[in-house]
């Protein structure tokens, strides 16, 4: 029977031979997964044996990883903010770097402050729920074009016991009509057309590419939302719009001529502006 400190090496190895550059923190989240272990446990307890089954079962998620599967997809889980939420290949993988928006909103609005908040394009519904979980005072209405995303989201929401707190709805944006909100947040497409074939094969192989097309430019999901934004808002309300890095001043520009004024632009980890914060004037 081979020790864990063994399988973990050949997996390791395997991977690396495969191109996949986080072979080494890839393989022990995978055997965590296998062993029901934390990664503090199993550096621990690296020398422990483990059985032929559980090999047989870390193998062939290690083969999934290898055609480049990501690591969320395989384990049907992601952490975000404080929280950790089941994903699929209906929904986008959440970044760390959309985490800034929900830093930005809990840092504007205190607990006290009773908000009507849209979330356009959903998909897990990762952001809304962050902030309703640390606003109780918020209630939340979440959009998005695909059903199975919407399943996914609804799912979430359950999981964290806030179903009775956010409407969901089937819709695109140019035919959601429904309310008007205080705050509208949306993390949209905003990926150039041409520039898809440039991802990461775990990104473009694998991600749904509804979420992640902006059109020619990059900016026609981006513009819709701002233009629909414009009508749902209150007057004072505020848009938070996670962006791509290259597209601060055209977007800048399309809400000015849609009546809102820039507060904010916000950089991300990697020092890209990655959020902006508009009024509704």
């Amino acid at each position: 029977m081979e020790n864990i400190s063994s399988v973990l090496h050949k997996a390791k190895k395997y991977l690396i031979n495969n191109a996949i550059k986080s072979a080494n923190i890839d393989s022990e989240i995978l055997m965590c997964s296998v062993l029901k272990k934390s990664r503090e446990h199993l550096i621990i307890n690296i020398l422990d044996k483990i059985d032929d089954d559980k090999i047989n079962i870390f193998n062939q998620l290690v083969e999934r990883r290898k055609k480049r599967e990501p690591i969320a997809y395989i384990l049907k889980k992601k952490d975000f903010w404080k929280s950790t939420f089941y994903v699929d290949k209906n929904v986008l993988i959440p970044r760390p770097d959309t985490e800034i928006l929900i830093e930005e909103i809990l840092n504007n609005y205190n607990k006290n402050e009773k908000l009507s908040v849209l979330d356009i394009g959903t998909g897990s519904g990762c952001i809304i729920i962050s902030i309703l979980k640390d606003r109780q005072n918020f209630k939340g209405t979440a959009i998005d074009i695909c059903r199975n995303a919407l399943n996914v989201a609804k799912y979430n929401a359950k999981i964290h016991q806030l179903e009775n707190r956010i409407k969901f709805y089937k819709s695109s944006i140019d035919n959601f009509f429904k309310g008007k909100y205080d705050l509208i947040i949306s993390n949209p497409p905003y990926i150039n057309k041409f520039n898809l074939k440039y991802l990461d094969k775990d990104i473009f192989g694998f991600e749904p590419l509804i979420a992640l097309e902006g059109g020619l430019d990059g900016s026609s999901m981006m513009n819709k939302v701002i233009k629909k934004s414009s009508s749902l808002l209150k007057v004072g309300g505020k848009l938070i719009l996670e962006i791509g890095f290259d597209q601060k001043l055209k977007t800048m520009k399309f809400l000015k001529n849609e009546g809102f004024y820039v507060n904010k632009v916000v950089k991300d980890y990697g020092n890209n502006d990655r959020c902006i914060i508009s009024t509704k004037t």
